[in-house]
């Protein structure tokens, strides 16, 4: 199933990303990696969630699209706390390591959010 625009994904870690890739392409999802345009979610590694507020700033100002957080800084219990979301300023946060499923059901979410 191919579903419509694509998802950017922001992580500097070659193995994690082409990892997101593979496993959100063979979900149905166009997929570019630091990519331009208007994509409909964009997912960003948070080195730490200290400061990310900054870089959360800069990609709106590039991009209109939703944002699920990515961290290994974040802990288990975080997963989807909309809390933790709302002090960093994404839609979701998702701590690394994660699961394809977690991967899947966080963008699933963070795209019905947005509609």
């Amino acid at each position: 199933m191919k579903r419509n625009g694509f998802i950017a994904i922001l992580e500097e870690d070659d193995l994690i990303r082409e990892l997101l890739e593979r496993w959100l392409a063979e979900a149905g999802y166009s997929v570019r990696a630091r990519a331009g345009g208007s994509p409909r979610l964009v997912v960003v590694n948070l080195p730490s969630p200290r400061g990310a507020q900054a870089r959360i700033e800069a990609l709106r100002a590039v991009y209109a699209a939703p944002v699920l957080a990515l961290s290994g800084r974040f802990r288990r219990g975080l997963a989807r706390s909309a809390e933790a979301a709302r002090l960093v300023g994404v839609k979701i946060v998702l701590p690394k390591p994660c699961t394809r499923e977690e991967l899947l059901s966080a963008v699933d979410e963070a795209l019905e959010a947005d509609e």
